[in-house]
């Protein structure tokens, strides 16, 4: 019987398929939203599954990373943010466009990100930069990557992440005992002067309308960012990684929005500034 069932575990690492995370294994928080889901009707994942592709390279253990390059207006090599009420003129090669997919839309200590996006510049191209984890324990090592990106110079763009995403990461470090990268660091938020201009004339500020309104973007397939946290819980529990790749898609354009969406108000704020600050 036991030759059998190496035997069986071996098929089933041949195949790719993961061993699920047992459920008192997984930290409390993890738990907690578990059960939440559970009890709210999310569907139950699959305990296995063939498909346990997550792309990129593993950087460390249980951390995959990906970098892509893309085509995209280029910014001036000076930008204006007086638009963010930021009376500066900030660099093009600073800039540091940054996303987080995490657990939960709520925050608080019990939030962890799951996935962190950035985008760059590199010459005329847009760089993509995207970290995974695909275990718990690579948290660490996820934290100690994205600082590597960050430099005293660099100048933070997000959409809500001065009140989502930077806070979140401030408490992910300081968890984990780790210095901050973003603190003291300028950050263009890109939302306030959506709110400033477009609120009121728009449904709603959210990136989804920024994109569609300045900039012609229509998603396509997209899978909705509430939807993130259930898409990598089930694969940590050794479900599909279909839905973590769409995640993964999900923040890719959310990277090249925020480059566009920048450039727009950037645009637009110099030639009536007044209008935006208003």
């Amino acid at each position: 019987m036991s030759g059998l069932t190496d035997k069986l575990r071996g098929l089933r690492s041949q195949a790719g398929v993961a061993k699920p995370v047992p459920r008192q294994a997984l930290p409390p928080d993890i738990r907690r939203l578990l059960s939440t889901r559970n009890r709210l009707g999310g569907t139950q994942c699959v305990a296995s599954a063939s498909d346990r592709v997550v792309h990129g390279i593993e950087v460390a253990p249980g951390l995959r990373f990906t970098e892509t390059f893309c085509e995209s207006p280029v910014p001036p090599k000076r930008l204006d943010v007086r638009f963010a009420r930021i009376d500066a003129d900030v660099e093009r090669r600073h800039l540091l466009h940054f996303d987080t997919e995490t657990t939960g839309l709520a925050g608080g200590t019990g939030t962890r990100a799951f996935m962190i996006g950035a985008a760059d510049w590199v010459g005329s191209q847009l760089r993509l930069r995207q970290l995974t984890i695909t275990s718990l324990a690579a948290e660490h090592a996820m934290l100690r990557h994205f600082a590597g990106w960050i430099d005293p110079d660099t100048v933070l763009v997000s959409y809500n992440g001065k009140c989502y995403d930077a806070p979140l990461l401030a408490t992910r470090y300081r968890l984990a005992r780790m210095a901050n990268p973003l603190l003291g660091l300028m950050h263009v938020d890109l939302l306030h002067p959506v709110r400033r201009h477009w609120k009121g004339v728009w449904e709603n500020c959210r990136l989804a309308t920024a994109e569609r309104q300045l900039l012609g973007v229509v998603r396509e397939d997209d899978l909705p960012g509430s939807e993130a946290p259930a898409a990598w819980l089930g694969y940590l529990r050794g479900g599909s990684a279909v839905n973590l790749r769409r995640v993964a898609e999900h923040n890719a354009q959310d990277l090249r929005s925020l480059a566009g969406v920048l450039r727009y108000v950037e645009a637009l704020g110099g030639s009536g500034s007044a209008t935006l600050l208003s």
